[in-house]
């Protein structure tokens, strides 16, 4: 059987285009209600098998040793859970914020996970790969599984969702958030009633808001300008506990409309909604 040829392959971004908190748990994590989507934005890595067992990550990324990074951690992890004696050279092309709550580095793990399943011929089932990806990070089961969702415990219970897909401008402005600090915040509304799945999607979009965007704003002014700027043109609102915010439009010449206005005030991209990660559209070809 002939070696598989190098892989490249996607890492998207993510969208919480709700995000509620409606409790905080005794060990300190919050209960979450969330809808998840995918964007057709985000980094790419690029995979080729070494037989020597080494996982080489390059470029490093500053502040990150490369030991706690979230991709040579999901290798790691594959490594020992099928005692795969493979290694390989891992290549990323960087393209979402850090702390930008694009979902970038949970996004990075999960191509990694599924990816080298493929590059080693592991073949373990998407059951147990969301299963390690939760080791690594909360929102690295929905970019396993692959599929927009409706997100509940801290967003590893999963139930798949067909969302609108329209196109999204999403804003960066400027600022790194740290998810520790809003989720420690004292003034973060941690009491939410919960929703059903169905009266969530009934109330639909127009309805949908983020239980952290009141606390990020007052932590980070940026954020509050970009939500303030972006909300008197289309209706916006923070992703994950940010830094970045996203408006909605109805087509692509009005998200490039956007663009054109943003262009100086902050860093932007524009990029449709997915319902089906690009991901796993790579990996069936």
């Amino acid at each position: 059987m002939p070696e598989p040829g190098p892989l490249s392959l996607p890492a998207p971004a993510k969208l919480n285009r709700l995000l509620h908190i409606t409790g905080r748990r005794a060990d300190g994590y919050h209960e979450l209600q969330t809808l998840f989507q995918f964007l057709d934005h985000g980094d790419t890595l690029h995979l080729r098998r070494r037989d020597d067992g080494a996982i080489r990550l390059c470029p490093a990324m500053a502040g990150v040793p490369t030991g706690q990074n979230l991709i040579v951690r999901a290798a790691r992890a594959l490594q020992a859970e099928t005692g795969c004696r493979l290694g390989a050279d891992i290549r990323l092309d960087k393209r979402l914020p850090l702390g930008g709550g694009l979902g970038g580095g949970s996004s990075d793990a999960a191509t990694a996970l599924l990816g080298l399943d493929a590059l080693w011929g592991l073949a373990l089932p998407l059951d147990r790969l969301a299963e390690l990806g939760l080791t690594l990070g909360a929102d690295v089961p929905v970019f396993v599984r692959g599929h927009a969702a409706w997100g509940e415990g801290v967003g590893e219970r999963l139930t798949p969702v067909a969302l609108d897909t329209p196109w999204f401008v999403v804003v960066h402005p400027g600022v790194e958030v740290a998810t520790a600090a809003v989720f420690g915040a004292p003034e973060l509304t941690r009491h939410t009633p919960p929703i059903t799945m169905a009266r969530a999607l009934q109330g639909g979009a127009s309805s949908w808001r983020n239980d952290c965007e009141a606390t990020v704003r007052g932590l980070h002014p940026p954020v509050a300008k970009a939500i303030d700027w972006l909300s008197a043109r289309a209706p916006a609102l923070l992703t994950g506990t940010g830094a970045c915010v996203f408006a909605r439009l109805d087509s692509e010449a009005e998200a490039d409309r956007l663009l054109d206005e943003i262009a100086g005030r902050w860093q932007a991209f524009k990029a449709r909604g997915l319902n089906r990660s690009p991901l796993h559209d790579a990996l069936d070809r």
